[in-house]
């Protein structure tokens, strides 16, 4: 069988390996990342016998021939397809919002295998639940652990497996638990107080700093993130305005596909100019505290009122 699993979706994807590799034994699984591995390995690997089972499962990761994207490994995948290996579970994935459906390949693994999307944003709430499955947890304390830990699935996944640790014989999850046991990601209050800052509203963005102050934040960490963000969602605005999918513009600037995601989301309502004004601020209180002409306790004040 031939699998095609394609989207933005990581973690969706990587749910969907573990439902197909399911009853294949570890051993018999393996995993190629065509950007270090030669595809030509992958296939053979697909095309040759288990030596400790009668089938096996090769994944091969960054499958860019499937896309728009100029590549030389479709002549080498089409010559597998036509002879595909009935013992192998073979499956493609794709980290790109689309599939090129022109070329041949792509109609070949449509007509023999299975092709599946994954751009769909999750649902954080059953994500929620089912991770916690067999452990008792009302919404108030879902949307709380939320807020507190943001939407992103792999982050949601290493916080409940850190809940589950400590309550390894209580199956009753709290709000206390949530506030005692999980990490605050300070990128979530980062983009609101970026919200108050650019509609000028001075009195919340005080207040939300301050909250940030009180859970032991550091004035020049926040002034750093802060501007790494005004950054990011500046590139990245002006990167999409050039036609780059999520994907190019995370490898142009080198950072996770889901910083750029927030970055796009949260800079939807804001001009590149208002953005990069408030960069260049920014850049000037670094040197200001850099050079000690400006207080670093009250560095991010001046900026909120400036």
């Amino acid at each position: 069988m031939v699998y095609l699993l394609y989207g933005t979706k990581d973690f969706q994807m990587e749910e969907e390996i573990k439902k197909i590799c399911k009853n294949t034994d570890i051993i018999n699984i393996s995993r190629y990342d065509l950007s270090n591995d030669m595809l030509s390995l992958a296939l053979e690997d697909a095309s040759t016998i288990s030596l400790f089972d009668d089938k096996k499962t090769v994944i091969i990761y960054n499958a860019d021939m499937f896309t728009s994207a100029p590549s030389k490994d479709s002549e080498i995948v089409e010559k597998y397809l036509q002879n595909i290996n009935e013992q192998t579970t073979l499956i493609f994935v794709v980290h790109n919002d689309k599939l090129d459906t022109r070329k041949k390949i792509t109609k070949i693994v449509k007509e023999k295998g299975q092709i599946k999307e994954f751009n769909d944003e999750l649902d954080s709430t059953n994500l929620v639940r089912r991770l916690f499955k067999n452990y008792n947890i009302d919404f108030k304390t879902i949307k709380l652990f939320i807020d507190r830990v943001g939407n992103n699935p792999l982050i949601i996944q290493n916080e409940i497996n850190k809940i589950k640790i400590y309550k390894a014989n209580d199956n009753n999850i709290t709000e206390e638990d949530i506030l005692n046991l999980t990490t605050k990601l300070i990128e979530i209050d980062i983009f609101k107080l970026i919200d108050y800052i650019i509609k000028k509203d001075k009195e919340h963005a005080l207040e939300l700093y301050y909250e940030m102050l009180k859970m032991n934040e550091e004035p020049i960490k926040i002034v750093v993130i802060l501007a790494n963000q005004f950054r990011i969602m500046y590139q990245s605005k002006e990167l999409l305005k050039k036609g780059y999918s999520e994907k190019d513009i995370a490898s142009t600037l080198k950072i996770h596909p889901y910083r750029v995601k927030l970055a796009i989301q949260n800079s939807r309502n804001y001009t590149s100019d208002i953005l990069l004004k408030n960069l260049n601020n920014l850049a000037d209180i670094d040197i200001g505290i850099k050079t000690g002409t400006i207080n670093k306790d009250l560095a991010l004040e001046l900026f909120i009122f400036k």
